[in-house]
């Protein structure tokens, strides 16, 4: 891996020329006056704060609400790079999918000895009670979200997949709604894939895996753990986009062997359920008996084909970083395919050899819980002081198996507006996916999470991150 000092600049070249992608960007912002951009950055900030998006995006229960900043800058994705991303993505979402419904019935890829039996023993996430249930068109991840990162014009690596309830959308479609209303002459001047079908195609492809007992038009309803979750903005946000309805766990229950929403004529039949609701909620009668936010009884309506849970119960196991380590031997298994979109390279801790190596480089690397999200309970070793190497030299030797390891990416950098003008910082890319039985889709841009102190490479929310809009530039 190369050093930091020479990342790729996505906006710049090497001789600060501007990249064909920014051409049009580049002549618009150097026509404008500096403290006008600043002004308008602040009217966005405060129009952020007024519809209250305060959630964070990577619902870490530790972090308290804040303000996501917002910076104005778009990330700009040319058309072809664009079109190499989606077949790689898609590449791997239905390995992903076809992943999914082997574990919970034939088990080809560990009899074939390409996964190790453990990763399933050892997962919390993966459930005995979907075991030779297939889910309503077969779809078990129907939204995923893909984090994406960029070392070089040409190498865009995987960093993690999101495969239970990826979320961030809201962010997506806000910072596209306000940069149209700040900068409407931006959108006339490049060509720009819009992103804001993205409630209606939601919508359409959640109807597209109704279940067999749907009478007429699927009802379609968001099922939220209410207004203390960290990202009940969202929840409601898509409800509302989609038309749908948004419930909690107290508005649900079975009736005649159907999933039922109190309304205003009683109760109405649901046949599909958008959850964001971890699976340990979702019944109380089959996981955790003291849940209130889920529904008693849910699970047998799901395994006799009355309503459609997306996404499916158990699909937690693919986020698992162990699993993540494997998704090279994952997609050539299930597509016959090498993978289009490399992982970035994964030392699997588990292992002894690769531990010894892991806890002799431990100061270059970068180490994570298998299990853990949200950039808590890692280390990253060049940022770290020698007592932090030291404490986590102890946890690994202990517990080798909750971890791997991957090398410091350099990852490529976007400008930010700053006082002093635009300003590089490193960012990252989460496309998000919709699956239905008979097409994936890709929303043309995502959401980039960027970085916003000089340096760093944290790009999570909860540890001082930021977003922008994410422009693909049609042909």
């Amino acid at each position: 891996m190369t050093g930091h000092s020479d990342h790729f600049d996505e906006m710049h070249g090497a001789d600060g020329s501007i990249r064909s992608a920014y051409t049009q960007y580049g002549q618009w912002f150097d026509e404008q006056d500096p403290a006008a951009l600043r002004r308008k950055h602040g009217e966005a900030e405060s129009n952020f704060r007024k519809t209250g998006i305060t959630f964070n995006v990577y619902g870490d229960d530790e972090a308290e609400e804040r303000l996501i900043p917002f910076d104005m800058v778009p990330r700009i994705i040319s058309a072809s790079e664009w079109r190499r991303l989606t077949r790689g993505i898609e590449q791997r979402v239905s390995a992903l999918n076809a992943f999914m419904h082997d574990l919970y019935h034939r088990q080809e890829i560990i009899r074939a000895g390409r996964l190790p039996e453990r990763l399933l023993r050892d997962n919390a996430a993966w459930l005995a009670n979907m075991v030779g249930f297939t889910p309503p068109g077969g779809v078990y991840t129907h939204i995923v979200g893909i984090d994406l990162v960029r070392t070089g014009p040409d190498e865009f690596y995987v960093l993690e997949d999101n495969a239970r309830t990826p979320s961030g959308v809201s962010y997506m479609l806000e910072n596209r709604e306000t940069m149209m209303r700040m900068f409407p002459e931006l959108f006339l001047r490049a060509p720009i894939e819009t992103v804001s079908n993205y409630p209606r195609r939601l919508a359409k492809s959640l109807a597209a895996c109704a279940p067999p007992k749907t009478d007429g038009d699927p009802v379609v309803a968001v099922l939220t753990p209410g207004i203390y979750n960290s990202a009940y903005f969202e929840h409601a946000f898509l409800a509302d986009q989609m038309g749908a309805e948004l419930v909690e766990g107290s508005d649900l229950r079975v009736i005649d062997g159907r999933v039922a929403m109190r309304t205003t004529r009683g109760f109405q039949p649901v046949d599909v359920i958008y959850r964001r609701v971890d699976d340990e909620f979702l019944d109380p009668l089959t996981f955790n008996p003291d849940s209130v936010l889920g529904v008693p009884g849910i699970m047998d309506v799901y395994r006799d084909g009355g309503i459609t849970i997306a996404n499916a119960p158990g699909t937690g196991v693919a986020d698992d970083k162990a699993i993540y380590s494997f998704m090279p031997e994952i997609v050539e298994f299930y597509t016959g395919e090498k993978p289009l979109l490399p992982n970035v390279e994964t030392h699997r801790c588990a292992d002894k050899e690769t531990l010894q190596y892991v806890l002799d480089n431990l100061a270059e690397l970068v180490v994570k819980e298998v299990h853990g999200s949200g950039g808590y309970g890692m280390l990253i070793g060049p940022t770290s002081s020698k007592k932090e190497l030291e404490d986590f030299r102890k946890k690994l030797t202990a517990h080798p198996e909750n971890y791997i390891a991957q090398p410091t990416l350099s990852l490529s950098t976007c400008p930010i507006l700053t006082k002093q003008g635009l300003a590089p910082r490193h960012v990252d890319l989460r496309p998000f996916v919709l699956v239905s039985p008979d097409k994936i889709e890709i929303t043309p841009g995502g959401l980039t999470r960027v970085a916003l102190k000089k340096g760093s490479l944290v790009v999570n929310s909860s540890q001082g991150g930021g977003t922008k809009d994410t422009w693909v530039l049609k042909d």
